[in-house]
Formats: C-alpha cells, sequence, structure tokens
C-alpha cells in the first residue's frame, strides 16, 4: 500500500478484532465473510477462497491465492536452514501445526534435505482432525485447520498427525505466558503442547524444534487472553 497499490482482503468475522483493526489501520479495504457464531470451519474457509477468487477476476487484479502460493515455500526453506546452523544439526524431530501448510513443509523439506531421518509431526485441531482421516469441525485455534486437505500438504512429510484441543492450546499459550514472558497466541500455545508431548517420547538427550507465529498482542479481545485476570 505504501506504493500506492490498494489492497483488498477477504477475512472473516469469526478471528480476533485485531487482526481487521490492524489492517484498516494500514490502509487495507477489508470483506468481512459472517461466520454465523461459529469458529474456524471447512465452509467458512472454503467461502473465503471462493470469494477472494471472484475479486482476483475483476480487471487490474493480483490475487495472491495464498492457499496454493509456492513463493512463501522458498521463504520457508530459508528458514529451514537457519533451523538447522542453529541447532548445529542436532534436531531429533520438528512439530508444526498445519494451515496452508506452508511453514510445515518448507521448513521440514530443508531439515530432511540435510537429515532424512528427524521425524516431522504434524499438528491439527482435535475438532477438525482431517489430516488424521477424520470429519471437519468448528475451533478456535486461529491460523490452522482449514477443513480439508489443503493443497502444500504431503503426507509422505509427515512421520506422524497429532491432534490438539482449542482448550490445550489457549493453556498451552497460558504457560508460554507464566514460564517463560512470551506472549503468544493460541496456534503458538497448539505447536508449544504437541512439541511437549513428542519430548516426553524421546531420549533426555532430544532435540524438539517448533516454531511460535503469532503473538498474543493479536488476540486480547479473544477468550484466550479475556479469560485471564
Amino acid at each position: 500500500m505504501s506504493k500506492g497499490y490498494p489492497l483488498l482482503i477477504v477475512t472473516a468475522d469469526a478471528f480476533s478484532e485485531e487482526k481487521p483493526n490492524h489492517m484498516r489501520a494500514l490502509g487495507a479495504e477489508l470483506i468481512l465473510i459472517p461466520s454465523n457464531g461459529g469458529g474456524s470451519t471447512k465452509a467458512l474457509f472454503t467461502e473465503m477462497i471462493e470469494k477472494a477468487r471472484e475479486l482476483s477476476e475483476l480487471p487490474d487484479t493480483y490475487g495472491t491465492d495464498q492457499m496454493n502460493n509456492q513463493d512463501m515455500l522458498a521463504g520457508y526453506n530459508k528458514l529451514g536452514e537457519e533451523i538447522w546452523q542453529q541447532t548445529g544439526g542436532h534436531i531429533s524431530a520438528f512439530v508444526h501445526s498445519v494451515g496452508s501448510c506452508g511453514s510445515l513443509r518448507g521448513v521440514a523439506t530443508e531439515l530432511r534435505r540435510c537429515d532424512p531421518n528427524i521425524s516431522v509431526i504434524a499438528v491439527e485441531p482435535t475438532e477438525s482432525p482431517v489430516l488424521s482421516g477424520g470429519q471437519p469441525g468448528s475451533h478456535s485455534i486461529e491460523g490452522m485447520g482449514a477443513g480439508f486437505i489443503v493443497n502444500h500438504w504431503d503426507p509422505d512429510l509427515a512421520t506422524e498427525i497429532v491432534t490438539v484441543s482449542t482448550a490445550e492450546a489457549f493453556a498451552g499459550a497460558l504457560s508460554l505466558v507464566k514460564a517463560e514472558g512470551i506472549f503468544a497466541g493460541p496456534s503458538s500455545g497448539a505447536n508449544l503442547v504437541a512439541a511437549l508431548r513428542v519430548a516426553r517420547q524421546l531420549p533426555p538427550d532430544a532435540a524438539v524444534v517448533t516454531l511460535l507465529p503469532d503473538s498474543g498482542f493479536k488476540y486480547l479481545s479473544t477468550p484466550l487472553y479475556k479469560q485471564t485476570g
């Protein structure tokens, strides 16, 4: 937008208030898809994707196609390279949640290139375990669990798939604040919960890596931090 290009973003009212407010403050125009009081669901994601596709067909419009954008993989390949370097190659497992799957696939592909024996654990919501073969459902872990198999998902890349509930993800995020002073969001909490589960199954000298992809400042209006006092 600083270069003069108007930005139109399709999102939904199922997500935290801070996100659209931030985007508007930066000058974006938003289209909010109603969730009818629900959380993140397959139907909601499908409607957002279809609306974005329709808008991308307007004259002089470029659609970034978030769920299928190949450019993100190259960026996350670099993150995998950085993780490998900073750990000195001492990685037993990489644990990460699946949203568009760009970060999981990009990082895991690079780590596996360095060491094919690294375990890759994908994380999805208990309420919507589609990667595990279950049925899509509603959940409130923003940033993961689209409710369908996203195009970047590669089942051959994952050693294991674990599920984390919304309540567990919230508890994980709160534990990060209390124990480490790290103010993170629900998908970070889900990653932490899953990573700790994996770590408990490995020898004491194992190294488990995960990512904390969201800031708690984006979720002050949500039940995650409204429930604290």
